[in-house]
């Protein structure tokens, strides 16, 4: 957790990194408030292909990651979504056609102080739905410091499955509806990928190898 403060200081002047955030993770595939305090998370905007590929041969941070226990990096193209993640609206390239094969899904958002407590009693049912959803592969809940700074990191077989969970659950079509209504966030984001690039492992494989 300590390196996640010196880590902040190492990325501001990456070549190319036009936006990121690092993340602490919670744990397992648990997308309820929760802390894993072994495992971290980075999400990352680059200017180029060549730019990601001398920051992970060459930077010290990701140098750091590649020896550790283990480590595993994806390659996303946005394919869709929308929102902002402090400001910064992540899906402004969109291809469309990359929305044929296996969909990463980050969903993000703040939680006004007056909402967490019923933000967290409802999240409980949508997490245990979630993980009954045909088509996932695997999902990560992160976030960021402070409490209340909330986001998921999902892997689907297709994009036919994330719309048929996203609105064939009671559970979150109800959490939607409270959100909306009640304003719950001060900011959200949701924004789908297609992966097209991945190397290392997650819980001991690659999820889309």
């Amino acid at each position: 957790m300590s390196s996640l403060g010196r880590d902040r200081l190492a990325l501001r002047s990456v070549k190319g990194l036009e936006f990121w955030r690092l993340l602490g993770t919670g744990k397992g595939n648990d997308t309820s408030p929760s802390v894993d305090v072994r495992r971290t998370a980075m999400f990352a905007v680059w200017a180029s292909e060549t730019d990601y590929e001398l920051f992970m041969s060459s930077h010290r941070v990701a140098r750091k990651w590649a020896d550790e226990v283990e480590s595993w990096s994806v390659r996303l193209a946005v394919v869709g979504g929308g929102g902002s993640w402090r400001g910064v609206h992540v899906a402004e390239r969109v291809d469309h056609a990359a929305e044929s094969g296996a969909i990463a899904v980050v969903t993000r958002a703040n939680v006004r102080l007056r909402s967490w407590r019923a933000f967290g009693i409802a999240g409980g049912p949508v997490n245990a739905d979630l993980h009954r959803a045909e088509g996932l592969i695997d999902v990560v809940g992160i976030g960021e410091a402070p409490v209340g700074k909330l986001a998921t990191f999902s892997l689907w077989q297709s994009a036919e499955h994330i719309t048929q969970w996203a609105y064939g659950s009671v559970e979150h079509l109800e959490v939607m509806r409270r959100t909306r209504d009640e304003r719950w966030y001060s900011e959200e984001m949701f924004v789908r990928f297609a992966p097209y690039a991945s190397v290392g492992t997650w819980d001991g494989r690659d999820p889309l190898g």
